[in-house]
């Protein structure tokens, strides 16, 4: 239901794909509805083109994260999260707003800190955690939060007493599309989608393309691979399917990710929040390979969510080799109706309607 907004709502997210798509496509349902949508976020974000943040009002914030720094570059960290916080608390002041969504990590915290010292009566502080385990942003902020937003119902470290209330994970609506459309098993071509998150992963450079060439020749023949690279070492990996045969598109950033998603067979992937919901709403069968340094091994946690319900296999990047990935990669293309089972199973775990949810808890909190 689209009305005039009055007081503005405020997004603060930012860094890696993970924490920015979601609040993408909180966005885009709010401004649908006629909401006035302000972004605050950091300098990263820039490199995650957008074309609905383009259209709306938004602040570059300081900030730094602190986890696994040198006492030095910590003391950095907390100095430009306290300039970000002087920052935004002169940006919040002046825009009032009726609520402010922050999305973690640490582009979260300066806005929140500066609504808690700018206003008597504070705007409504809502989290969200895309994550099976509650970041350390979040977890930090939470003391200050009305509401605790999670994408997954046995998310763990949740802190006692917090209002906690399940929505899902918001995916951009070309994602939310897919929903429902149905898998369709191979038969002579398959598409391979391999995404390493939105920094794409060096392991998979190498890792994956050896795996591939391992495979039988009537295999490699029919694969069509759609890879996620690092820039410095696509001419590198592109060498690699060329000498096997194997047809590959490579490409830093895949913008279009629907479209990658409805065409592919079988994902390779890392579990990162937004990686392992888009799958699950797309309804399509992956193997996980999870980050192997992530925070508090979120990843690990993300995976088994679709794994543990027959929608995807885990495979710990510790002691992996290009042979055992082969082996897993060739059951699967051997048992096309196990793919099948996988894809429904995945289908099974996806909430389209996340972003739509969401956008109704924050309405009826400012609004009541």
């Amino acid at each position: 239901m689209r009305r005039e907004a009055s007081r503005p709502i405020v997004i603060a997210a930012g860094g890696t794909g993970g924490h920015f798509f979601p609040a993408e496509a909180l966005a885009a349902e709010l401004i649908e509805r006629g909401e006035r949508i302000v972004l605050l976020t950091d300098a990263r974000s820039g490199a995650l083109a957008s074309m609905v943040f383009a259209k709306t009002e938004k602040h570059v914030v300081a900030g730094a994260g602190l986890a696994g720094r040198s006492a030095k570059r910590a003391i950095q960290g907390m100095l430009a999260l306290a300039r970000g916080t002087i920052e935004a608390r002169a940006i919040l002041r002046g825009l009032k707003p009726g609520a402010i969504v922050a999305f973690g990590g640490y582009p979260s915290v300066p806005p929140i800190l500066a609504a808690i010292s700018v206003f008597g009566a504070k705007p409504l502080i809502i989290l969200h955690e895309q994550n099976a385990v509650l970041g350390r942003a979040n977890r930090f902020l939470s003391r200050f939060a009305d509401i605790l937003a999670v994408n997954f119902p046995l998310t763990q470290r949740l802190p006692a007493r917090m209002q906690t209330i399940v929505v899902g994970n918001p995916v951009r609506p070309t994602i939310s599309d897919l929903y429902g459309q149905g898998y369709i098993a191979p038969d002579k071509v398959v598409e391979l989608l391999v995404v390493g998150g939105s920094l794409g992963a060096k392991a998979f450079s190498s890792l994956v393309p050896e795996a591939l060439t391992k495979l039988p020749e009537n295999f490699r023949v029919r694969l069509r691979v759609m890879q996620q690279c690092r820039a410095e070492d696509i001419e590198a990996v592109h060498q690699i399917y060329n000498n096997a045969g194997i047809q590959v598109e490579l490409s830093p950033f895949f913008k279009d990710v629907a479209a990658l998603l409805k065409r592919a067979h079988l994902i390779i992937a890392r579990a990162g929040a937004s990686t392992v919901t888009e799958i699950a709403v797309a309804g399509r069968p992956a193997i996980f390979i999870p980050l192997p340094n992530s925070i508090d091994g979120h990843q690990r946690i993300n995976a088994d969510v679709l794994a543990e319900h027959g929608g995807a296999a885990r495979l710990d990047q510790a002691g992996l080799t290009s042979e055992i990935l082969a082996k897993e990669i060739e059951t699967f293309l051997m048992n096309p109706g196990y793919l099948v089972e996988m894809a429904s199973a995945s289908a099974r775990m996806g909430e389209p309607n996340a972003a739509a949810r969401l956008a109704d808890l924050i309405q009826e909190r400012v609004n009541a």
